[in-house]
């Protein structure tokens, strides 16, 4: 079994170091691995909590986590992922247990809207997230808009 250590910090707390394992995650997983190529550096971070999982220096899981009023009217995740390597660890619902717990502990909030790629919608209603019906596409990948109440 690996031995991850978990991290929460907001921006400003973030090591360079730090940031840069988190971008390099982010790019290899949305930008290289999806062909995606989008603006992944979009502004938000100053305004993101930032949750990962490590393994020795290595960026595992991590996603973003903003107050209501940023990204939507309500608390929101994005920019979430599991690095390749560490798939079928179950890091991922980890990492949505201690974000939406984040949320509800620092924003005294239980309302979280979501952009999820439609191939989760599954893995995300099992943290409650339902469809709004509003889909899109979104880089040329399917996405549906999710809330959770």
């Amino acid at each position: 079994m690996e031995d991850f250590v978990w991290n929460i910090k907001t921006f400003d707390q973030l090591s360079t170091d730090e940031l840069h394992r988190i971008l390099k995650a982010r790019i290899d997983v949305f930008v290289v691995e999806q062909n995606c190529p989008y603006p992944e550096v979009d502004g938000y971070d100053p305004q993101a909590i930032h949750l990962w999982a490590e393994n020795n220096g290595e960026v595992a899981a991590y996603c973003r986590i903003f107050p209501a009023g940023i990204k939507y009217p309500e608390s929101s995740i994005g920019r979430v992922l599991t690095n390749y390597k560490y798939r079928k660890m179950n890091l991922g619902k980890t990492l949505m247990n201690f974000a939406v717990n984040t949320i509800e502990a620092r924003y005294r909030r239980t309302s979280i809207r979501i952009s999820a790629q439609d191939y989760l919608l599954a893995f995300y209603a099992q943290f409650g997230f339902i469809p709004t019906g509003k889909s899109y596409l979104e880089d040329d990948i399917p996405h549906s808009e999710m809330l959770r109440i």
